[in-house]
């Protein structure tokens, strides 16, 4: 893959950002391997996961032609300093920094910010977040909240649900104006076998191509 491809063509491949909460150093590869054979095109390692650093770099050298690789949970300047220092380009974190944000573009990285209000929203979207998530979506009434948001944020925005996101209901999701999302345990959960992990990786993939069908017809 050209890694000059944009965000937005990446998002428009397949919108999902896959989480790896909690995952080691040992098993990061193969886990990775079935999500990118699954047509999952954008990676995040949690950095309250064990020696997350090593994980992403390991994931850049393996993956980084084929695949956006990155960090959740970023919280800090020093973090965002040693994640640059990898060669990824993706920072995910889960709240609102604006200036977290600015660094983040400046350092020529794609930012995700997490936001729980239309005032955190367009902070992050006018420091120049590439995407919002919404989280935690599971603490809301998330397809009102989505339909409520998607009236006022631009419609061209990636507004992506964190949390609650199973294959059976990204299309309801899809239908009231989410653009992508994040997905975490329903995806992978710490401990998990590879085998679990390409099985939901696949259910999320068939879910997004019967949505694109649905769309069309």
């Amino acid at each position: 893959m050209n890694m000059t491809h944009s965000f937005d063509a990446l998002m428009q491949e397949f919108p999902m950002v896959a989480i790896l909460r909690g995952i080691r150093k040992d098993e990061v590869v193969e886990h990775t391997r079935v999500l990118i054979d699954a047509g999952f095109r954008l990676i995040e390692v949690p950095l309250n996961s064990p020696e997350p650093f090593v994980s992403i770099r390991l994931l850049q050298e393996t993956f980084g032609d084929q695949a956006v690789i990155g960090a959740g949970t970023v919280l800090t300047m020093a973090q965002l300093t040693e994640l640059v220092a990898t060669g990824a380009k993706l920072m995910v974190c889960p709240h609102t920094d604006p200036e977290l944000i600015k660094a983040a573009k400046v350092a020529g990285l794609f930012a995700m910010p997490g936001f729980f209000t239309a005032s955190e929203a367009f902070a992050a979207l006018h420091a120049g977040a590439d995407a919002v998530k919404l989280f935690p979506a599971e603490a809301l009434p998330t397809i009102n909240v989505v339909k409520a948001l998607g009236a006022v944020i631009p419609a061209d925005t990636w507004l992506c649900p964190v949390g609650g996101v199973t294959p059976d209901n990204v299309a309801d999701y899809f239908n009231v104006g989410a653009r992508g999302f994040g997905l975490g345990s329903a995806l992978y959960k710490k401990g998990q076998s590879v085998e679990t992990t390409k099985a939901n990786a696949q259910a999320f993939a068939a879910a997004w191509k019967a949505f694109q069908v649905g769309a069309v017809n």
